[in-house]
């Protein structure tokens, strides 16, 4: 653990562990997805261009569902047609619940979804459907022996583009049982583990080069099974039929396990009533569970459980979620004791740095990257602090590279609003621009873009730079706030919102009040300062 919230509560835990959870890979065959390959292709396939048209395209994907009905059949695996809406895969949990299968196919599920087809016209023109049409997609859901409950789900038209779903909580729960390690799980959580340790260092050999050939061999070793449905092994061959891979999702979590579920509990509401307005969060979604968090810890030998926390939890569910693009930073509880901190690339476009499988180890680490980031920044926050002499400096002017800079003035309420949108940003996976800054201080102070634009938020990004409080990344033109400057902007708020705005405001009653008609421990203690401060206030001679 490096972050800054797992070293802050770390004598609350009794273990944790980095897994890579959902990875999601695109396979697709290359040379059918241009219309001179796919041309190649039919004729390598049947021989000539004669038998190119639209309706043997058709008949090709109804062979498919004919062969894939008729194998179920004959071998009694369910094939299921699932409506929009369906979730698939509680489906397929479900089944897996009861199915007698210990490796291969179990279940078929089929659905409808968009997918590349082509139109063939005149003389054999060949095009893509536009818009992309919606066909049928088959569901492939097998175990495996080394990855358990794995999805190949393929498309029933020429050139066949498929996806392989795989879970990384899987592929360790089959490489702990291989190493004799005892543990509970519940869903894609390891809720109780006999040694933390050995089952980090076994989730960690997700991450490492090896893990490309991995991913390949599972691949390979079901895929052309699957495709056989619309090209028996004689046609792959004689075609030169072979997919290639690349990674489309990938999700890595930071999983907290807790002594004590309470204390989970009591954390993590802490933590988000610290962060959620700062962070600027919209939305915090709480489904209510049946069961209360124990406050003692439960002997841990209990069946696994597999359960869909989102639909029917067993204990209340609090989420809470920050969307840039098609990334998600995501905290939220899972079973009794476990509090998880999750990466999501929805599509790994988003971290510009390639989609091909042997980018997944770089893949995972930008994932892990973001999430630590997320974690200091979170606990940045949660301890906030300002140093001897940081308050004094903070008016003064400071220097970055060559030029002199003025300082840094919180009576004014453009600087607050400054300060308030860098630590909305401060958990952004890629850091934050003068723009963005920009944008969030005119919703503030309602102000247009013209009258605060990013030239000025440049000019005050570069002040805070002369104060160590945020720094460049690399030569862009980007920025990220320092671990000690989140944690001084955040004081230095939260000292001005809660203490010197309610002590001045003490000096100047406007009119009586009546008090809270359920006073909290704080609003006695408010009460108890603004008298305080008055008695002060008159001996000074500012009381009116």
């Amino acid at each position: 653990m490096s972050d800054g919230l797992s070293t802050l509560y770390q004598d609350l835990l009794n273990g944790s562990y980095d897994c890579v959870d959902r990875i999601v890979l695109n396979a697709y065959f290359r040379m059918g997805h241009s219309p001179g390959g796919f041309r190649v292709w039919w004729r390598a396939l049947t021989g000539s261009d004669e038998t190119l048209e639209n309706a043997y395209l058709m008949r090709m994907a109804g062979r498919f569902s004919r062969r894939v009905r008729g194998y179920a059949k004959a071998h009694n695996i369910p094939v299921i047609d699932c409506s929009v809406g369906e979730r698939k895969h509680d489906i397929a949990e479900a089944y897996l619940t009861e199915t007698t299968v210990t490796e291969g196919l179990f279940l078929v599920l089929v659905g409808r979804a968009p997918a590349p087809v082509w139109d063939v016209s005149a003389k054999h023109h060949i095009e893509r459907k536009k818009p992309t049409p919606y066909v049928n997609h088959y569901s492939f859901h097998i175990l495996d022996p080394d990855w358990g409950h794995l999805t190949i789900k393929i498309s029933g038209h020429p050139p066949f583009p498929a996806q392989v779903i795989l879970n990384g909580h899987e592929y360790v729960a089959c490489q702990a049982r291989k190493a004799a390690l005892s543990f509970t799980k519940e869903g894609n959580c390891f809720t109780a583990i006999s040694d933390a340790a050995g089952l980090a260092k076994i989730a960690d050999t997700l991450s490492e080069e090896r893990t490309i050939g991995r991913l390949s061999q599972v691949c390979e070793r079901w895929i052309y099974t699957c495709l056989c449905f619309a090209l028996d092994f004689d046609e792959q061959k004689r075609s030169g039929f072979r997919y290639q891979y690349s990674n489309y999702q990938i999700e890595y979590s930071r999983n907290l396990v807790f002594e004590v579920g309470g204390h989970m509990e009591q954390v993590f509401q802490a933590l988000i009533d610290r962060s959620r307005a700062p962070l600027d969060l919209k939305t915090i979604k709480t489904i209510l569970g049946n069961k209360h968090r124990p406050k003692i810890r439960r002997p841990t030998k209990r069946s696994a459980e597999w359960e869909v926390a989102v639909e029917r939890p067993t204990y209340d569910l609090t989420i809470f979620k920050l969307h840039c693009g098609k990334l998600t930073l995501k905290i939220y509880t899972k079973g009794e004791r476990v509090l998880r901190i999750e990466a999501v690339a929805h599509n790994t476009r988003e971290l510009n740095c390639g989609r091909s499988l042997e980018k997944f180890p770089e893949l995972v680490r930008r994932l892990k990257s973001m999430l630590e980031r997320f974690a200091d920044a979170l606990s940045c926050i949660d301890q906030c602090f300002i140093a001897d002499e940081f308050l004094e400096q903070l008016p003064t002017a400071s220097q970055v590279g060559k030029t002199t800079v003025g300082g840094i003035d919180l009576n004014r309420a453009r600087m607050r609003a400054v300060l308030e949108a860098l630590i909305a940003l401060s958990a952004s996976p890629n850091g934050f621009t003068a723009s963005q800054v920009a944008a969030r201080v005119c919703t503030r102070i309602k102000q247009s873009p013209s009258q605060y634009g990013p030239r000025p938020a440049a000019y005050d990004l570069k002040k805070l730079r002369g104060k160590d409080i945020i720094r460049r990344i690399g030569h862009t033109r980007r920025y990220e706030p320092v671990q000690t400057g989140l944690k001084a902007m955040t004081a230095l708020l939260v000292l001005y919102d809660k203490a010197i705005k309610p002590l001045l405001a003490a000096a100047q009653p406007l009119r009586p009040t009546r008090g809270a008609h359920n006073p909290k421990p704080i609003d006695l203690h408010y009460d108890t300062i603004q008298k305080a401060m008055q008695g002060v206030f008159h001996e000074l001679g500012i009381a009116a």
